[in-house]
């Protein structure tokens, strides 16, 4: 990878922050985005803008074409099988919901268990707590390992022939670590249950093969992986997804109305009712054209070292504390600063031009178990050099001491 070529790509890297060079490490909330994203986004609405489906006009079947490409570039994107199963969501929060709400709320009742892990984002965690209140079925918990890992073997103790869903992200938010879906679904299929995948931060940095993973759901959100915001995925497998009643009604999304019956059009048309977020589609398509044509491989060999060189980097600084495990991670490393509040440590990084994150994360039972109310969290992308972590640890060393702790 040609690290400088790719930046070039990337306008709002080159600017100053506060009298100093952007170093954008916030990459696991947003990722920015390439030029090619934003030119794709901008020539819709100049040359192509107009609702999909509906007009018979030039500028209708042109909007239409772009829309339905993007999905056709989903699928192929994480081999998914027939576009049909992608329906576009505004991300993954609104399509783990849509599982939740759609598919457990009718396939759970009294008795059954949803299994989840406690290291989830809250999008993956709060739609199960509600739907096992509104069916009656048992919110069960897969137990973390020291480092925040699970084991198979809890696995294989927690999932039972009771198990309806089971739902897990396959790369921790927090933590950075890799869960590994394809043996938790495995296990989950053998047991009768359907497995759930929050992709939020796997897709944007590793291939995604759905037909070798076999998950039944897999949502994921553009805005991480170089795309628009407001525009995300879903990923079912057509049984389920024809097993599944809409959650929202309105426009496009009915194929008769009555005044008192109405229907609904195939998928995955039933679950997209009303305007669509069609240029967050176009962009997105673009992410994906601007991410294959780096290589998704490549991404994540970067990544890794980066991951890896930071770890190593921060541990060597006296008074961090750092979370998840050393092994098997992907772009960012979390931690604390011993006796300085992670908000004042990214305050101080911001005026040095250093962009973090600071905070629960989402993920509030997650900082109860590392016994921790928040921490900081660096997380690097394929615009990211080792240069921009060597900032980091010299900011960092300077921040212990703007808060008067002896170094060494």
């Amino acid at each position: 990878m040609n690290i400088n070529a790719i930046r070039e790509q990337f306008p709002i890297l080159h600017q100053e922050i506060n009298g100093h060079p952007l170093v954008y490490l916030d990459s696991a909330a947003s990722s920015q985005k390439p030029r090619s994203v934003i030119d794709a986004v901008n020539r819709y609405y100049e040359l192509d803008n107009a609702n999909v489906h509906r007009g018979v006009h030039t500028l209708g079947s042109r909007a239409t074409d772009a829309y339905e490409g993007a999905r056709e570039k989903v699928a192929k994107f994480l081999n998914a099988g027939a576009p049909e199963q992608i329906i576009f969501t505004r991300g993954t929060t609104t399509a783990l919901n849509l599982v939740a709400s759609s598919y457990a709320r009718s396939m759970c009742s009294e008795g059954d268990e949803i299994v989840i892990t406690q290291m989830e984002h809250h999008s993956n965690l709060i739609p199960w707590q509600q739907a096992a209140k509104a069916t009656g079925a048992t919110l069960k918990y897969i137990p973390m390992q020291p480092d925040g890992s699970i084991t198979l073997e809890d696995v294989e103790k927690t999932i039972t022939p009771q198990t309806k869903v089971v739902s897990v992200t396959f790369v921790s938010n927090v933590l950075g670590l890799i869960n590994p879906i394809k043996e938790i679904t495995q296990i989950a299929h053998r047991n009768g249950a359907v497995m759930v995948v929050d992709g939020a931060q796997s897709t944007p940095h590793m291939k995604i093969d759905l037909q070798d993973l076999d998950v039944d759901f897999y949502a994921f959100s553009g805005h991480k992986m170089c795309g628009p915001t407001g525009i995300g995925a879903l990923y079912g497998k057509k049984a389920l997804l024809n097993k599944m009643e809409p959650i929202e009604y309105g426009g496009e999304m009915i194929d008769f109305v009555d005044l008192y019956e109405s229907t609904w059009k195939e998928i995955p048309y039933r679950f997209e009712g009303g305007t669509p977020i069609i240029a967050g589609a176009v962009g997105l398509g673009a992410a994906i054209d601007f991410l294959q044509e780096i290589g998704l491989d490549e991404i994540d060999q970067h990544e890794r070292r980066l991951a890896a060189y930071a770890y190593e980097k921060l541990a060597s600084l006296d008074g961090i504390a750092l979370y998840g495990p050393k092994q098997n991670r992907v772009g960012l490393v979390t931690f604390n600063l011993e006796d300085v509040h992670p908000h004042d440590v990214a305050t101080v990084l911001d005026s040095k031009g250093i962009a973090i994150r600071a905070g629960h994360h989402c993920c509030q039972p997650l900082m109860r178990w590392l016994n921790v109310s928040a921490t900081a969290r660096a997380s690097f992308y394929l615009y990211n050099t080792e240069d921009d972590i060597d900032r980091l640890a010299d900011a960092l060393l300077q921040t212990k001491e703007f808060f008067g702790h002896a170094i060494g």
